[in-house]
């Protein structure tokens, strides 16, 4: 399972730095050390935190969320695999992003719960691009 670093993980929920460090000591999301002591977020648990946070309106700060060439960089949130079609859900900050693939480029670009992955949305397609 992929671990993030405070940073990477503030980066993926919109948020300072600081302020997933607050959450961290707060114990609003659960972390764990590495082998040189860097702090770590398991994927699986930023998931949940994120659609969490999402669901309770935001992060409580002042933050500016903006698309930039309609990339929204986040962490996938749920899976569901069929036959051959699949739906993937990425939390990007405040955004909520469902896209239909083939379940065949699910298992290529390895998209699981925890996962970063960034999806672009051009028009009414919403295509996803593994981190």
């Amino acid at each position: 399972m992929q671990s993030y670093t405070i940073g990477q993980a503030a980066r993926l929920l919109g948020v300072s730095p600081d302020t997933a460090r607050r959450w961290a000591d707060a114990g609003r999301v659960a972390t764990h050390r590495d082998e040189s002591g860097r702090r770590l977020v398991d994927g699986r648990d930023l998931a949940a935190f994120s659609v969490e946070l999402a669901a309770g309106g935001g992060a409580g700060e002042d933050v500016s969320y903006t698309s930039v060439r309609n990339a929204f960089p986040g962490i996938v949130t749920a899976v569901k695999l069929g036959d051959v079609a699949a739906q993937v859900e990425i939390q990007a900050g405040p955004h909520r992003l469902v896209s239909l693939l083939t379940r065949e480029a699910v298992e290529e670009l390895g998209l699981e719960v925890g996962v970063e992955a960034t999806a672009r949305v051009k028009s009414t397609n919403v295509h996803i691009d593994r981190t």
